[in-house]
């Protein structure tokens, strides 16, 4: 058999006066809010502008991490470097960073499956145009 719990009253009883900080004797050198002394700050400054807080024309300089990989596998022996682990990016985005980086390695790439793919050994100069576009590359792998 279950027992049913008496309800309690809600209303009537004490009022929301109660205080339980008044009785302690180191709170009492604190401010008393938030508005006691930021008043005279902007009295003082009402006549200056204040300060700019748009980033709309800086460049986001945390775009997350990516890796950067050598890869020789099943491409006969050859070298490639690959560019993956891209969040919040997308195609056409990754077609312009491609680009970019044949024409400053004097090679050929392409994009596949979400990943650069840039012919030959170029991971220090993929890195310099990946922390140009603000990511942050990291060296992974062989």
């Amino acid at each position: 058999m279950s027992r049913k719990k008496k309800r309690k009253p809600t209303t009537g009883g004490e009022g929301l006066t109660h205080k339980p900080f008044d009785n302690m004797p180191a709170l009492g050198e604190l401010p008393s809010g938030p508005n006691s002394g930021s008043q005279a700050v902007f009295s003082e400054n009402s006549q200056s502008q204040p300060a700019k807080t748009s980033k709309r024309g800086q460049k986001n300089t945390n775009r997350g991490r990516v890796d950067i990989i050598r890869q020789t596998a099943h491409r006969g022996g050859k070298a490639v470097t690959v560019v993956k682990n891209f969040t919040g990016i997308g195609q056409p985005e990754k077609k312009d960073l491609a680009k970019k980086m044949q024409k400053a390695c004097g090679v050929g790439g392409t994009v596949k499956e979400g990943r650069i793919e840039i012919q030959g050994d170029k991971r220090e100069e993929v890195k310099r145009i990946l922390i140009e576009a603000g990511f942050k590359p990291v060296l992974a792998g062989g």
